[in-house]
């Protein structure tokens, strides 16, 4: 594990070196262990641009031979890489019975020589969650393809659980680990993206394939891209490798058709998840809630290590904590187990450091941050979580909700217009002061302007309504993200949902979505910078396409959640554990915001930062915090707008220096250019 950032094309290499190395210091958290740098200067060969290569590493496989970039045996290969790869054994055995030679016992050694052997296809090979960098300076034959030029070629795993970002300028590639390594490179503009300003305000976070800073992007999950280091460049994008609806439909259908049998399947491929997640040379623990998912993961992870550690926050407020039904797990599992109290004293006292902490604003990821930290203080360097098992298995609302908005939205079209206005502002204003007044607002949304997103999942799913966030936009900014990317990405997202059954249409969504843009992206950057590394057995690639191949019937039992979760692990899971009733983890926000947190939230809602003040009405924001304080609305609301306004205080308003341009190389800087192994 650790944080990869590069500059592709640059006319000099001090250039580039100097940019990568303001990068590698922004990712230091990421990686405390090591570090380590690839110049290649510009000329090698004639008529090429220089590339840099840089990581911090975060020491898990391999301790002392895992030093990056990794060589193949002719040094004209290499590779920096974030992530694991699950299936390097046997991926090394595969490839040293095809001649190639290894020297080390490094997972990122493994990638190197299988891009040797597969070239760009190497991702289809590799298990586990991966951003790579490989740079390719072997000679080809001018006739070749791909052609002649060096090459550098990034992929993201394929559900986006590790992140890369990247920006073009002026003809030069940079990428990152993360957002604030790419502007502290100094040649990005801290400017704030508008359109991506609205996916946040529907979200609760930033929509892939956008981030909040201007010509910024993230490449999205199971995307590659491959850029040749010449004259003249060309701004490459990126290409899909794997997505959810293909892999569901391209596979062969399982036998299994019924719940038993898919569950009798499921097994070893859920012990396998866990098994190959649990290699490591460094200490390593697990986060527990008294949920199923992490309990699956106790329950199978106790009988490959014996007294593994466990991490659960606690909180005063008893009806929050899950703090009995954790201890009672973690004993049943024989785990070391530890709890971290946190009252709402202690969240204002570390509340900024937990802000700052997020890569990109997030109404989530919070809770991450302190059992991370938690973990941290005991020496740990690996957690094992439960995300991804409400998307797999099926356990979140949207997957009985969302059908039925589908259904109803399908009804409206057979409505007028007008009628239909006037129904949903009648629902709205009969639910205004209740429990329920924002569902209101959401199903409102569904029968009026279903169209407004490109399926009712979204509309489902949304913190803010399309209404209520144009509302708050300034109103010359309303339409500004009409041919986003990011709304490209949430219409191919419908479009592959519309493919498959509802279960799976829902899965393929989640999993698009929410999962990647808020739930994997916090838990990648709350958790590093605590410089701790989590990993997620449950998103296993082969897991996910086994269960989403499955017709509904072998998923589903009425009045069991997760059905075939519960079935696949029967003969393990306590019963107390599978009898409760669905809940999320959350903070006890609704009462902390009703006390000093609040005070802090309010006064930054009444002054919004400088970078916001031109595009959100402040009297719209500070209606939001009225509307909380009256019953009208929930915490998230507000909170989501704080968590806004404190990041872009903090990286878009805080004094960061006007970006330097790339500039025309020098005879002499050519010449002092530093060199890596590659010819």
């Amino acid at each position: 594990m650790c944080g990869i950032c590069g500059v592709v094309g640059a006319q000099r290499a001090a250039d580039a070196e100097a940019v990568i190395r303001r990068m590698m210091a922004a990712l230091r958290h990421r990686g405390p262990d090591d570090e380590g740098l690839l110049v290649v200067p510009p000329g090698t060969p004639p008529g090429t641009r220089s590339v840099a290569l840089g990581m911090r590493r975060l020491s898990i496989i391999d301790l002392a031979g895992g030093h990056q970039p990794v060589f193949n045996e002719a040094g004209n290969v290499a590779v920096v890489f974030n992530g694991e790869i699950y299936n390097f054994q046997e991926l090394r055995q595969k490839l040293e019975a095809a001649g190639h030679i290894f020297n080390t016992r490094s997972d990122t050694e493994a990638i190197v020589h299988a891009y040797e052997a597969w070239g760009e296809d190497c991702v289809q090979h590799l298990r586990g969650m991966f951003a790579i960098a490989v740079f390719d300076g072997r000679e080809r034959p001018a006739e070749s393809s791909p052609p002649s030029a060096p090459r550098v070629f990034l992929a993201r795993d394929r559900l986006g659980i590790k992140p890369l970002y990247y920006a073009w300028v002026g003809g030069v590639l940079l990428f990152a680990s993360e957002v604030r390594a790419l502007l502290q490179s100094k040649w990005i503009s801290p400017r704030l993206s508008s359109a991506a300003l609205e996916s946040y305000l529907l979200f609760g976070s930033v929509a892939e394939p956008m981030t909040l800073v201007e010509g910024v992007f993230s490449l999205p999950p199971g995307h590659c891209m491959s850029v040749a280091v010449s004259e003249p460049p060309g701004e490459e994008q990126p290409k899909p490798y794997w997505d959810f609806a293909s892999a569901t439909r391209n596979s062969a259908p399982p036998t299994e058709r019924h719940l038993r049998a898919a569950a009798a399947r499921l097994r070893p491929l859920l012990e396998d998840a866990v098994r190959s997640h649990l290699i490591a040379d460094v200490p390593l623990g697990l986060f527990l809630s008294s949920g199923l998912d992490s309990t699956t993961i106790a329950a199978l992870a106790s009988r490959e290590q014996h007294g593994i550690h466990s991490f659960t926050v606690v909180f005063p407020e008893q009806d929050f904590s899950e703090a009995v039904l954790a201890r009672q797990i973690a004993e049943h599992f024989g785990t070391q187990h530890q709890e971290l109290l946190l009252s709402g004293d202690q969240m204002l006292a570390r509340v900024e450091e937990a802000v700052a902490a997020l890569d990109q604003p997030s109404m989530d990821g919070i809770n991450t941050y302190f059992v991370s930290w938690a973990a941290q203080q005991v020496g740990l360097k690996v957690a094992l979580s439960g995300l991804g098992g409400d998307e797999v298995f099926g356990g979140y609302s949207t997957f009985r909700s969302t059908p039925r908005a589908t259904r109803l939205a399908a009804l409206g079209k057979w409505v007028p217009r007008a009628v239909r206005r006037a129904t949903a502002a009648a629902v709205v204003k009969m639910s205004e002061g209740g429990k329920r007044a924002d569902a209101a607002r959401k199903l409102a949304a569904v029968w009026r302007d279903a169209d407004d997103l490109p399926h009712p999942y979204f509309l489902v799913r949304a913190l803010f309504t399309p209404e209520q966030s144009s509302r708050l936009l300034n109103g010359s900014l309303e339409s500004v993200a009409a041919d986003s990317p990011w709304r490209a990405w949430l219409a191919e997202s419908a479009r592959q949902a519309a493919t498959l059954d509802s279960f799976a249409a829902v899965s393929c969504l989640e999993m698009r979505t929410y999962m990647v843009n808020t739930l994997l992206r916090d838990t990648d950057t709350v958790s590093m910078s605590h410089s701790l590394e989590v990993r997620v057995p449950l998103l296993d690639h082969r897991l996910v396409e086994y269960v989403a191949q499955l017709p509904e019937t072998a998923k589903r039992r009425r009045g069991t959640p997760k059905a075939l979760l519960v079935e696949a692990l029967a003969d393990l899971l306590p019963g107390e554990v599978v009898a409760q009733p669905k809940r999320t983890f959350t903070f006890p926000w609704e009462r902390w915001l009703r006390g000093t947190l609040g005070q802090r939230v309010a006064a930054a809602l009444a002054n919004l930062t400088p970078s916001l003040q031109p595009v959100l009405k402040g009297e719209a924001v500070r209606a939001v915090w009225h509307d909380f304080l009256c019953g009208r609305t929930s915490w998230s609301r507000p909170w989501s707008l704080y968590v806004l306004s404190e990041w872009c205080r903090r990286h878009l308003d805080a004094g960061l220096p006007q970006p330097e341009r790339p500039v025309a190389a020098s005879a002499s800087a050519r010449a002092s250019a530093v060199a890596g192994r590659v010819d």
